[in-house]
């Protein structure tokens, strides 16, 4: 029993540990990096990978000091980008690091309750709930905020008709974003089923 404690406490420390270094990562180089490119200090954010209309044929394209290299797959780039295009080829990047800190932080905070050992709390189903929505937001919210900000970048420009504007929703993310609802839905029953048991002695 000694040794099964001591097993989970160092697991428990192991998994805080790694989700530690997630954040420390995702937050230096997915939002702290980018808002520093988009204040100065560090060089910006200055592509895009884009998608071109099937119909055009831009093997390279300029419009201002943005060009435009590729057949299908292109890359959308800024040779000396100015405050309003930095922001907006930063936003996406910047917006997908603070959701993915944010389960981050959830999962730190369930992690917390594995070392105690006191799993089926309250906390950890809202927590859950709170991740699934996340995750969602990450499939459908982002990819909409890149669609967004492509067609601001590239608006008014020969660029647009160029340029295919639009997003697709992967559906493996909604799937994980439903399973891990499911789960907060098991965490919850596992909770009442304690508080029934701890009631009944």
């Amino acid at each position: 029993m000694a040794l099964k404690t001591l097993w989970t406490r160092v697991d428990s420390q192991i998994l805080e540990l790694v989700i530690g270094l997630g954040l420390l990562l995702v937050g230096l180089f997915q939002v702290l990096f980018p808002v520093l490119g988009v204040t100065g200090p560090f060089p910006p954010v200055d592509t895009r990978d884009v998608r071109l209309d099937t119909t055009a044929q831009v093997p390279h394209l300029a419009s201002g000091g943005a060009t435009l290299r590729g057949t299908h797959h292109a890359e959308l780039a800024f040779g000396d980008p100015g405050l309003r295009d930095r922001v907006l080829l930063a936003a996406p990047e910047v917006a997908r690091g603070v959701l993915i800190i944010v389960i981050l932080s959830l999962l730190m905070r369930m992690a917390s309750t594995f070392r105690s050992g006191d799993v089926f709390v309250p906390a950890n189903m809202r927590r859950l709930f709170t991740i699934s929505t996340t995750v969602l937001l990450l499939g459908i919210a982002a990819p909409a905020l890149d669609m967004l900000t492509t067609d601001a970048l590239v608006g008014g420009t020969p660029l647009e008709s160029a340029i295919e504007i639009g997003f697709t929703v992967q559906a493996s993310t909604v799937v994980l974003a439903i399973l891990i609802a499911a789960l907060a839905g098991a965490f919850g029953h596992g909770t009442r089923l304690r508080e029934d048991t701890e009631g009944l002695v």
